[in-house]
């Protein structure tokens, strides 16, 4: 995944996958797959999903042209709360984005460096 500052202030990581190189070729099979791996974790917990393709359309807003559909992934796999402030950063949420040949994943950087490398394995592992 390629790590970058969003706005010059937000630590984000991105991934591309095209769909040629991935087995699932919607956004419900891609969060089925990732549904599974937060399942699958040892103390990993599904709270939801947010269609943002569908909120923003509610409300005319705009959205990056070719986009077909954008939803995030929001779970936790953390257990613990070492300070206070790591809550402005849990739940943790992945946005997908598809696009007509494409999807597009991204997540704010996880303070927890196993939770990070867990969470990029599993958008690794999308691709064939």
């Amino acid at each position: 995944m390629k790590k970058m500052l969003f706005k010059e202030k937000y630590p984000i990581y991105t991934l591309e996958i095209f769909k040629n190189e991935i087995k699932h070729k919607n956004i419900d099979d891609v969060i089925g797959f990732l549904k599974s791996k937060i399942g699958a974790h040892p103390v990993g917990v599904f709270i939801a999903i947010f269609d943002h393709m569908a909120h923003s359309k509610a409300f005319n807003g705009e959205t990056v042209e070719g986009m077909i559909n954008a939803r995030n992934i929001i779970f936790c796999i953390g257990k613990n709360i070492p300070s206070s402030k790591v809550m402005s950063l849990k739940p943790r949420s992945i946005g997908i984005s598809e696009f007509e040949d494409k999807f597009e994943f991204g997540m704010l950087e996880v303070p927890n460096e196993e939770n990070q490398a867990t969470i990029e394995s599993w958008i690794k592992e999308l691709a064939k």
